[in-house]
């Protein structure tokens, strides 16, 4: 395995990130604790989560990720060895099974992070992220920002301020973004330098071959300002491995089982697939290895963030921490991706 610095931090986290958002929908509480045993004899020492996990998010389901990390932490006393992250849920119509109070004000990120502890069996989180804006704006794939016509109010001195209070308790370490755009990042340290608090130190956004809409400028403010990029989709829902070209999937896979996760399933996402398998196959690559090291090797990714349904697959993703893609191999990414530009913003 290899590691890399988490921005400003003294963590160095591995360049593989352990993704559990199946843990509890698509996982048992076995298959999990076989995963978290597997990761972690490879060298993995990041593991990430959410409190509204497993995904697709449902009140039958809520939490259910936590609770069984929290189950594999009890049982294997590896707390001490790992880098552990999760999310607080932003605003949504969808998530009032959690609370009738989404958002970041300070009650609600107690109330949320309380909640995490209770389920992870922890007192401290190393790095706690908002998992989405709270304001009207471009993410999980919206596009063409025009007037905001949302009643939103700034928020962002009470959230960084309740995260620079956790960090003083000793309850989180470092606290990050999630589905966060340019604006929203350069904000956030603003803010927090005004204040003399902690700066983000991470975003996690998605980024992978059919979405790499991150390079058009939050790379150089990850590169800039040092803030992490834990890319999470790379992917893309199971599509770049090419199973679906290759008549391999099943009724289980996540875009087969879930039709409204339809962000990776367009047309234009299968034309540039299959141009990304023929890549693969020319390199003597499969096409999950070839989509796997692009994500792990982009200079401004501090950890991929991998997941999967089963011990193959999760073989398969940590072991493309080993390869190293040659420049004539980018040269014909960068063609497709040319051709075909983040057909799944």
């Amino acid at each position: 395995m290899r590691y890399r610095k988490l921005a400003n931090t003294d963590l160095d986290v591995s360049v593989i990130c352990l993704g559990t958002m199946t843990f509890g929908q698509q996982n048992t509480e076995a298959e999990g604790h076989e995963q978290l045993d597997y990761a972690i004899s490879k060298g993995i020492n990041f593991i990430d989560t959410a409190e509204m996990y497993s995904v697709p998010g449902r009140a039958e389901t809520y939490g259910s990720t936590e609770r069984i990390i929290g189950s594999w932490l009890k049982k294997s006393g590896q707390r001490k060895n790992i880098i552990l992250a999760s999310k607080v849920t932003g605003p949504s119509p969808a998530f009032k099974h959690i609370s009738s109070n989404l958002g970041f004000s300070k009650n609600r990120i107690k109330e949320a992070i309380e909640g995490s502890f209770h389920r992870l069996g922890t007192d401290y989180i190393d790095i706690y992220q908002m998992h989405w804006p709270e304001r009207k704006t471009n993410f999980f794939g919206q596009l063409g920002y025009v007037q905001h016509d949302d009643q939103w109010q700034d928020n962002f001195e009470e959230a960084i301020s309740t995260m620079n209070e956790l960090v003083t308790e000793g309850k989180i370490r470092h606290w990050g973004l999630s589905n966060e755009t340019g604006w929203g990042v350069m904000r956030s340290c603003f803010v927090a330098d005004q204040n003399k608090w902690p700066r983000p130190a991470s975003i996690q956004n998605p980024y992978n071959l059919l979405n790499r809409s991150y390079e058009v400028a939050l790379s150089e403010v990850s590169l800039r300002e040092n803030i992490s990029l834990l890319a999470y989709s790379p992917m893309g829902f199971g599509l770049l491995s090419g199973k679906f070209h290759k008549k391999l999937d099943t009724p289980q896979d996540r875009i087969n089982q879930f039709k409204n996760l339809a962000r990776y399933n367009s047309p234009k996402s299968h034309e540039a697939t299959t141009m990304y398998i023929l890549i693969a196959e020319g390199a003597g690559l499969t096409p999950a290895q070839l989509a796997l090291a692009f994500v792990n090797d982009r200079p401004f990714v501090t950890s991929n963030i991998i997941g999967a349904t089963n011990m193959t697959q999760l073989k398969e993703n940590i072991g493309s921490v080993d390869i190293t893609l040659t420049k004539d191999v980018l040269d014909q990414i960068d063609l497709v991706h040319k051709e075909i530009s983040n057909p799944a913003p």
